[in-house]
């Protein structure tokens, strides 16, 4: 290894976030109850787009917004207005070029929030061997991956960082949904022990114990019992994790090792204001990995992860960014024309 190499290695990292999820050009298809919405092509997605969005949203340039790390893989038919949409967000995002088409998939939608996805060119998954030292020695990781992988790349990322101030990051694993079935659930346990935060969504998390939700929406307490069969079991190397149960409409539901446990609306209570549910439960993960980063504090964290999830299913695709100048702040964004953290505090006060 060189002089320079080991100096990069050595030098403490300024990122707070990292996910591992991709990037991914959507085609997205409505519920047969929407027969008046159309389908919609050639839009921004992926777990790893939706994620950064949710972390970003909290994180204004210049400082801030460089502490939020991703990998895009821009294919030879990567479009430029989408290249300038990701520069303009300031991230430490790395666009690697790729002599292939770029990621594509299709997302049909069924009622009661259901999805199916499936990719339309071949993918490209990211791994730890992609990320810099200075990626590697984030203070939080997004895995969206398989029981198996995720304790493969947690053992990878915690082997080739160097540990600001001696800590280890916060893992937070999204499990791929067509795994979250009843013979996955032995290699989910194991899995679990090796990170600080599960977070399936209500559908996923009752598919691991042979059980579905009725047609007619969420059953809390079969969340809350799912839950509780997780702690459990242990999660986290000391058995000190948490679960955070990503349930739609209904909110999530936080559950810790210590015993505390509560709900959290969803920021939107009016079903108007929901347009496309595609990548809230991703960008709700962005937010909370960012937000514990930052406070620590599970519910804290949830909370930013709400607010996250509420911007990112106002339109079909991404929200939109506008910057104005006030005097004696200087640079001030609106997302969707509202100011996250007035959402935040918001949102603060209802749930107390």
């Amino acid at each position: 290894m060189g002089d320079m190499e080991e100096m990069e290695k050595a030098k403490p990292s300024s990122i707070d976030c990292v996910t591992l999820g991709m990037f991914i050009i959507d085609d997205i298809y409505p519920p047969p109850s929407a027969p008046n919405q159309t389908p919609q092509k050639d839009i921004i997605g992926g777990a790893g787009t939706y994620s950064a969005l949710g972390a970003r949203l909290f994180s204004p340039p210049p400082s801030q917004s460089r502490s939020i790390a991703w990998i895009i893989d821009a294919g030879t038919d990567f479009p430029a207005a989408v290249r300038s949409q990701i520069e303009s967000w300031e991230t430490s995002a790395l666009i690697r070029p790729r002599e292939a088409l770029t990621t594509r998939g299709w997302n049909g939608y069924g009622d009661n929030e259901s999805r199916a996805f499936k990719y339309l060119t071949e993918k490209k998954r990211l791994t730890v061997d992609d990320l810099s030292p200075e990626f590697l020695g984030s203070k939080s990781f997004h895995l969206i991956c398989n029981p198996l992988r995720c304790t493969a790349m947690i053992q990878q990322i915690l082997t080739h960082r160097t540990k600001p101030n001696g800590t280890n990051p916060y893992i937070i694993w999204e499990p791929v949904p067509d795994l979250c079935v009843p013979t996955e659930l032995p290699n989910t346990l194991q899995a679990m022990q090796h990170v600080q935060v599960i977070s399936p969504n209500h559908e996923e998390l009752a598919s691991l114990f042979s059980q579905t939700h009725p047609a007619t929406g969420v059953d809390r307490a079969i969340v809350e019992n799912h839950a509780q069969r997780l702690l459990a079991s242990g999660i986290g190397p000391a058995k000190t994790g948490a679960v955070v149960v990503r349930a739609g409409k209904e909110g999530c539901y936080v559950a810790s090792h210590d015993g505390s446990a509560r709900w959290l609306p969803a920021f939107h209570q009016d079903s108007t204001k929901v347009v496309d549910p595609t990548g809230g439960g991703n960008g709700f993960l962005g937010g909370f990995a960012v937000g514990l980063a930052r406070t620590g504090d599970l519910v804290e964290a949830a909370r930013w992860g709400s607010v996250s999830a509420s911007y990112c299913i106002e339109q079909v695709g991404l929200p939109t960014l506008t910057c104005t100048r006030e005097e004696g702040v200087g640079r001030v964004e609106e997302w969707n024309g509202s100011r996250v953290q007035e959402r935040l505090e918001e949102f603060r006060r209802r749930t107390g």
